[in-house]
């Protein structure tokens, strides 16, 4: 039997509106380390192995244009303000399109996300039940999957302990770059010893390492 193939979904915020807390840093620079974040977060979705199409969910129309480019597919963001039932619009978007995929959450704010620990965590999610990947803080959430009939995310505030509430089971393993989320300068500084993805590192006029 192959492995089981995903759909990813990523929420991407208008990019003006985004890393409010990336604070010392002017409207202009945040909104383009939210975009570049948003772009390299896509572009490893796009080279793993287990994933077989991206969806990005965005009410930025501009962006949406420039994020198709890469080759995932946008559409809007169904339900604004709130995440999780965006989500669940989007997965059940994801089975209309793609029926034999499994629907994948992930931030779009992992400018260090490496494919291969994206494929490690997918092929480590049990097929019946939902699950997730804490963030590096071990409170909040980067990756959550789930059957169609089951996908009930739960992303906000203390999310790790309202997915497990929920019975999903928790991913373990490194995934170092999976689990680094970036909303603060600190989260950026560790990103970036992880190595970041082209387009962050070409904003921050340093090398790329992936």
């Amino acid at each position: 039997m192959s492995p089981e193939q995903f759909a990813a979904v990523v929420p991407v915020k208008p990019p003006a509106r985004g890393k409010s807390r990336l604070v010392g840093l002017s409207d202009g620079r945040r909104r383009d380390l939210a975009a570049a974040f948003a772009r390299d977060t896509v572009a490893a979705c796009l080279a793993a192995e287990r994933v077989e199409a991206v969806l990005v969910v965005t009410d930025d129309v501009a962006f949406a244009g420039e994020l198709t480019t890469l080759g995932c597919v946008a559409i809007p963001d169904g339900v604004t303000g709130d995440l999780n039932a965006s989500l669940r619009l989007a997965a059940a978007e994801t089975r209309r399109r793609w029926p034999t995929l499994r629907p994948v959450a992930l931030c779009a704010d992992l400018p260090a996300l490496l494919h291969r620990d994206l494929d490690d965590a997918l092929a480590a999610a049990p097929a019946d039940r939902a699950s997730f990947v804490a963030d590096a803080d071990g409170i909040g959430t980067t990756l959550y999957t789930a059957p169609h009939d089951e996908f009930d995310p739960r992303f906000g505030h203390e999310s790790r302990e309202a997915h497990l509430d929920t019975g999903a089971r928790e991913i373990s393993g490194a995934l170092t770059s999976l689990r680094r989320d970036v909303d603060d300068l600190d989260d950026l500084a560790d990103a970036r010893l992880l190595g970041l993805g082209r387009h962050t590192a070409a904003l921050l006029e340093e090398p790329p390492t992936q």
